[in-house]
């Protein structure tokens, strides 16, 4: 087992590692500063989740590709599934630690709160305060759930606190599988929470029972086993692999103890058929019971507000947004090369954190790094220089178009000389003509439009376009007085009916 080296470290340029938070079976977690973000930014604290391959003792490509292939599914998880009751990413990346160990990384929202396991055993929470936590949880992971993401995790410990504690998030979906995944179904999640379906087969009394589809029942399963912590603050280790049926002894003559076990002990049977099939109809029946909280202790109850048919309703929390940053493409160790030096310090090198560096607020670029390599893994980028030949090519293109031009123009003057070709006028060139008699100004270059108005004799034009016989003339200046309703613009024939010119230019 190799640990990455990144205590004291600034990663990617902008996050200083402060602390280690956790470690897993493959990745470190670790809380860092955002050296980028405002100190007042709710972002200013984040996580970073680094992938450690190496922690495995036994590393395989196969399982090293397992192990990439998971981590890039988490961050795809958390992107489909964004929403206010579920942790944020906010970045990734590639390094190479201190030891020159390249990893990959997430970076995920700070949620300094704590966890749902470690508020039941400080705050002791009541039932309104519970019941006010698994609201937003039924709201994420119904979301979740409409996004085709089943978590697989839910516990306690994953279930996080916002600083003030009136927002919490569903974290860790490392292990989240698609709900339409045809892979084999697999052991995880804790065994007090995890339903009986994550083992490919379920033997109890009744017999066996194949599960061959992952459902959100399974995640309603493992809600429910936390509700019941969140609700009593105790375990449900006597409910290991088994349905709740009753509750801690101080609560079973609570006024709402019958009505939530009915909703527990639906929610953790063994068959996910005969479960809630999916988390609104559980907040339902659980919402059930939420009058009972509102009661004033002592106060004898009148009403209970079930509101049987509420949606379960989300918390927003300052900071979040729907907004996901770009999709990570991360590889394994092989494809990255790690023996080959040009492609492994493509990857930005973790530095030390010094008294030069944490006080100085880097620019959002990346750095320029000096590192001991040798002379043939150096990729230098340098102006490029214009050389003489380069200059001798242009020259020689623009004499050798030049010749060409010539060479054409004499051919033509020869030929129109000869009488081969007719002589080719621009009419672009006679900015102006004159009209020799009164001609009809037609909308269009055809004789059998009507005419929009008329020419007078004498009249200066400005031609504006040729078609063929026609010029697309605007009247500068009348032969003689003109009629109110003549217009001003329109076409005129070049030719009369005896095939006289009708313009003559004006030079």
């Amino acid at each position: 087992m190799r640990e990455l080296s990144l205590q004291n470290c600034r990663l990617d340029g902008r996050y200083d590692i402060r602390e280690t938070l956790g470690q897993g079976s493959y990745a470190e977690i670790y809380v860092a500063r955002d050296t980028i973000a405002s100190p007042h930014s709710p972002h200013s604290l984040v996580v970073i989740k680094a992938l450690n391959v190496f922690l495995q003792n036994d590393l395989d490509a196969d399982l090293e590709r397992t192990l990439v292939e998971n981590f890039q599914n988490e961050a795809t998880a958390l992107d489909r599934v964004r929403h206010p009751n579920i942790i944020s990413r906010l970045g990734h990346g590639s390094a190479r630690d201190m030891n020159n160990t390249i990893f990959h990384y997430l970076v995920l929202e700070y949620l300094p709160g704590g966890d749902l396991s470690k508020a039941c055993r400080e705050n002791n929470l009541n039932l309104k305060k519970a019941l006010f936590y698994l609201e937003q949880l039924c709201a994420g992971l119904g979301h979740a759930h409409k996004n085709g993401i089943i978590h697989r995790d839910i516990k306690p410990q994953n279930l996080l606190l916002t600083a003030d504690r009136q927002t919490v998030k569903i974290a860790d979906f490392g292990v989240a599988r698609m709900s339409h995944s045809d892979a084999p179904i697999t052991r995880v999640g804790t065994n007090m929470f995890a339903p009986p379906e994550h083992s490919p087969m379920l033997s109890n009394d009744t017999g066996t029972l194949t599960f061959r589809e992952l459902t959100p029942a399974a995640d309603i399963y493992s809600l429910a086993k936390s509700a019941y912590v969140l609700i009593t603050c105790e375990s449900p280790r006597f409910f290991a692999n088994q349905p709740i049926t009753e509750l801690p002894l101080a609560l079973r003559q609570e006024m709402w103890a019958n009505d939530l076990i009915k909703v527990l002990n639906k929610a953790t049977q063994n068959d996910s058929r005969k479960r809630h099939q999916n988390v609104v109809e559980f907040w339902q029946d659980l919402s059930g019971i939420k009058g009972f909280a509102q009661a004033k202790v002592g106060e004898p109850l009148t009403e209970i507000s079930a509101r049987p048919h509420a949606l379960p309703q989300a918390r927003v929390a300052v900071g979040y947004t729907p907004l996901a940053p770009q999709r990570p493409s991360f590889n394994t160790s092989r494809e990255l090369k790690l023996n080959n030096l040009i492609e492994a310090n493509r990857a930005p090198l973790v530095v030390p954190i010094t008294t030069a560096n944490i006080s100085q607020v880097p620019p959002p670029q990346p750095q320029i790094l000096e590192t001991e390599i040798s002379q043939e893994s150096v990729i230098v980028y340098k102006p490029v220089k214009r050389s003489k030949a380069f200059a001798r090519r242009v020259a020689v293109f623009i004499i050798f178009i030049g010749v060409f031009a010539g060479i054409l123009y004499a051919t033509h003057n020869y030929l129109r000389g000869r009488g081969i070709l007719p002589e080719i006028s621009n009419p672009f060139s006679r900015q102006q003509v004159i009209a020799l008699t009164d001609i009809n100004l037609r909308p269009e270059p055809n004789a059998n439009k009507r005419a929009v108005g008329l020419v007078t004799k004498d009249s200066r034009l400005q031609i504006i376009s040729v078609n063929e016989n026609w010029y697309e003339v605007a009247i500068i200046e009348h032969g003689r007085p003109k009629q109110d309703d003549w217009a001003e613009r329109g076409w005129v024939s070049r030719k009369n009916r005896a095939g006289e010119d009708t313009l003559k230019e004006l030079r």
